[in-house]
């Protein structure tokens, strides 16, 4: 897969969509999507924020769960420098190797990209500023972004939620212990039933601390990293 670097440059071997640059995709055929609305002009590209500390097996089939289903044409994983509702983790990695992880999870994947648009806005970061900048850089794409039950039973909370739901859809997928009465949804946002993926990135990183991860929800590469450089022990 291309790389995008900063330069512009197309390189091999990676699927990191990178600030100010724009990756080109493939016409995708036929076209489907939430509320199936007319998609021939432009490219419907899923965001899927979060620090990916580490990035998991749950979250890249979703990602692929959300592209075969014909909800999306592609995803991007928006690698976080700092959740605002998380500062002072000091458990969160340094961005450029969470990067890595993140690349070397979906390097065998058509339809998912990892992206370090977000690390180059000011911090910390809101998810209505980096949509702003992604309408604005990416004027052919439609982002749609996807979030977790969990998170849109606070998304009150998030900073402008009213502005973020006036520019894009939102796609929300079930989380266990969140349940979501999907008629009472306000318009442009849809409960999806993808399968449910029981794994977080804080128990993976428990488990290995504690010596008891055996890689299973992890990616053969990115568990292969982990131990190599002996991550999160």
């Amino acid at each position: 897969m291309p790389f995008i670097g900063t330069t512009g440059k197309s390189q091999k071997m990676s699927n990191t969509t990178h600030h100010n640059e724009k990756k080109e995709v493939p016409p995708t055929g036929t076209s489907f999507c939430v509320n199936k609305p007319d998609r021939a002009k432009r490219c419907v590209t899923a965001i899927y924020g979060g620090s990916f500390n580490p990035i998991h097996l749950g979250h890249t089939s979703l990602g692929e769960w959300l592209c075969g289903e014909g909800l999306v044409d592609e995803l991007w994983f928006l690698v976080s420098p700092q959740n605002p509702h998380k500062v002072g983790d000091t458990s969160l990695l340094d961005d450029d190797i969470r990067l890595q992880l993140a690349q070397l999870a979906v390097e065998e994947s058509e339809r998912l990209h990892v992206s370090d648009f977000e690390m180059h806005l000011p911090r910390p970061s809101y998810m209505v500023h980096t949509l702003a900048r992604l309408r604005e850089s990416y004027p052919e794409r439609e982002f749609v972004l996807v979030i977790g039950a969990d998170n849109w039973a606070r998304f009150n909370q998030w900073y402008k939620p009213e502005e973020i739901m006036a520019h894009h859809r939102i796609i929300i997928y079930p989380r266990e212990g969140y349940p979501i009465d999907a008629s009472a949804l306000p318009s442009g946002v849809t409960l999806v039933h993808s399968p449910l993926y029981p794994i977080s990135s804080t128990d993976i990183r428990q488990a290995i601390a504690n010596g008891t991860c055996q890689g299973d929800w992890l990616h053969p590469n990115v568990w292969r990293e982990i131990q190599q450089r002996c991550l999160y022990t």
